[in-house]
């Protein structure tokens, strides 16, 4: 009843995605840019499909896309649209390749732009930023049939309610594409699942509950409790629940448990999960070995 899912990147399977920088960028003209960023988004488009293929074959059934797939699309400076590449229409064609894949493989797709997306900042640019890149993931979300542009609440600016309250407002002012995919998850410094929920549940925002997050930064709500009201921001929207997990590093005794382990300890998933029907990104650093082994010890 459980859909694992991979984020971004694989450990061992040849799968790859290619990036720039702005100050590479610069170094050449416009036509010559557009070329370079033309053969990446190809490379990296290409790459997305292959990445669909892979995790079908190791029965994985939830892939995280890696929110620079077309790098620097964003960017005041060298920025660009499809439109601008000499190999946009090819481009539109793969990406409709993998979105046909994943709905026939029933694949569950989703972003989770870094963290730089700050809807509750008291800055205007930088919330202006925000709603740009929040706006390139949809397009990309819209192309590929990802449901979920997973984000964080920000920092706390000395008031946390007035922060909640400016990223409710700023919410409201999104575009339906970004709204009808955006979730907020529970961060391991600022906001628990308690501080969130309130938001979600005015907004009619499903909230991602990451469980490694919840234990480094806990609430009053036990960890069921916490399942149980985040499953029902889902169930208001008509989608299925998603949720995160990781073990700690140096585990939960000693030292600092927020850094992530290369693998899932299986005493780390909760009992409750077991029976629901949910998805589950596996956030490890052994990345697609981490999820197989996780789905291994619990066949097992």
């Amino acid at each position: 009843m459980l859909r694992f899912g991979l984020c971004c990147l694989f450990k061992d399977e040849t799968v790859t995605f290619r990036t720039t920088t702005v100050k590479a960028l610069s170094t050449i003209p416009r036509d010559r840019q557009l070329l370079k960023l033309s053969e990446i988004c190809l490379h990296n488009s290409c790459n997305l499909q292959r990445a669909l293929e892979t995790v079908h074959r190791l029965g994985i059934g939830a892939f995280r896309i890696m929110s620079p797939l077309f790098p620097r699309m964003t960017h005041p400076e060298a920025g660009y649209s499809l439109d601008d590449l000499p190999d946009g229409e090819t481009i539109s064609r793969v990406l409709e390749k993998s979105r046909l894949f994943a709905l026939q493989q029933q694949i569950r797709l989703s972003f989770h732009p870094d963290q730089f997306v700050v809807l509750s900042s008291p800055h205007a640019a930088v919330v202006a930023n925000s709603i740009q890149e929040l706006e390139y993931q949809a397009m990309l979300a819209e192309s590929v049939g990802a449901d979920v542009i997973n984000i964080h609440a920000g920092g706390v600016y000395g008031d946390k309610q007035a922060a909640l309250q400016r990223f409710g407002a700023v919410y409201q002012s999104l575009s339906e594409s970004v709204r009808l995919r955006l979730t907020l998850e529970n961060d391991d410094v600022s906001y628990t699942p308690e501080d969130l929920l309130p938001l979600c549940e005015d907004h009619n925002i499903p909230l991602v509950y990451d469980v490694h997050h919840h234990r480094c930064n806990p609430d009053t709500l036990a960890v069921e409790e916490a399942t149980e009201l985040a499953a029902a921001t889902w169930q208001t929207v008509g989608r299925e629940q998603y949720c995160h997990i990781s073990s700690p590093k140096s585990g939960w005794a000693d030292g600092n448990p927020k850094p992530h382990a290369d693998y899932i300890d299986p005493l780390d998933l909760p009992d409750c999960w077991l029976e629901r029907t949910m998805t589950v990104d596996i956030e490890a650093k052994a990345k697609e070995l981490a999820v197989v082994r996780l789905m291994k010890e619990l066949r097992g």
